[in-house]
């Protein structure tokens, strides 16, 4: 497959994620919410909506942060889908160590979001920002670990690698526990339900509290890219990826991702979300020794 090729196969497959993305959240939302009918175009509406509204901003706002921000989370949910292959040997990011990079753009994930609390100049915000540092931190930690155990079959840091190591058996069969951890990872990246504490409702909104028209559009947009670059990282890392029968294996892909961002955007709307100290808690004293017996639990299996 050419270079030019699986980049317009990428760019679809965002696009189109993105849009699936928005029309499953709207449907859980309205299902939870006892609400029937609307249209699966509601979002695109909503959209066009918050576009067309004035743009009202504080006192004093950084915008190039601002800007930074958001045009940064795009690019990092859009490199997440550039390192996943979209078949034998084809991604547009091809790298031996594509996985060292998508934990580079976990990281930076972190930075972003602080930035989109700090640019503002809002107190609340700006609140929200250092919450998400506090979480998002140390439940980076859970990624290396997860990721690392999936690699080791492999023996190697490349998606591609890894894919191809999961011919006879997925890694979700192999390591039972890296997939739900490393899912409660995509809920902090992408700020939702029980892990946002960047934009979550008791703080007005938080980091986004003061965005309007564009600028609120335009990190949703971002958000959502972001869902589905780890989605198919997910699916990638654990599912096997583009390996499947009879179809090809960009639709296999396809819908390995669609069912991790189907249980995320689940997962967003049915659990609650606890206050900052007890979520610490549960992180470093449940969740992060669990991840470290999955590995040592790969590594077990990978030595004999």
């Amino acid at each position: 497959m050419s270079v030019a090729l699986t980049l317009i196969i990428m760019l679809v497959f965002m696009t189109v994620g993105m849009l699936i993305a928005a029309v499953l959240d709207t449907f859980f939302y309205r299902w939870l919410a006892g609400r029937t009918g609307g249209s699966l175009l509601t979002p695109l509406y909503a959209a066009a909506a918050e576009v067309s509204r004035q743009r009202i901003s504080t006192e004093a706002p950084d915008r190039m942060n601002w800007f930074l921000s958001i045009s940064g989370f795009l690019t990092l949910g859009a490199i997440g889908l550039a390192v996943v292959p979209l078949g034998p040997q084809s991604a547009v990011i091809g790298l031996e160590t594509s996985v060292v990079l998508w934990g580079a753009c976990e990281s930076l994930v972190v930075v972003l979001v602080f930035l989109h609390g700090w640019a503002p100049n809002s107190p609340l915000a700006l609140i929200g920002a250092y919450r998400y540092v506090a979480i998002g931190l140390p439940i980076m930690l859970l990624s290396m670990f997860v990721l690392i155990a999936a690699a080791l079959p492999a023996e190697s840091l490349d998606l591609r690698a890894i894919v191809t190591s999961q011919e006879d058996i997925w890694n979700v069969i192999r390591q039972p526990l890296g997939l739900p951890l490393f899912i409660l990872l995509g809920l902090s990246l992408t700020l939702r339900g029980p892990l946002d504490y960047a934009d979550s409702a008791d703080l007005a909104g938080g980091t986004s509290i003061e965005d309007s028209g564009a600028n609120r559009s335009g990190w949703q947009v971002a958000r959502l890219s972001m869902l589905v670059g780890f989605s198919a990282v997910a699916a990638s890392a654990f599912l096997g990826g583009y390996l499947g029968p009879v179809l090809p294996g960009v639709v296999w892909l396809a819908f390995k991702t669609l069912t991790i961002m189907a249980v995320i955007i689940a997962l967003s709307h049915l659990l609650a979300r606890m206050p900052v100290a007890r979520m610490l808690g549960l992180i470093w004293k449940v969740l992060l020794p669990i991840a470290f017996l999955d590995l040592l639990l790969a590594g077990l299996v990978a030595l004999a």
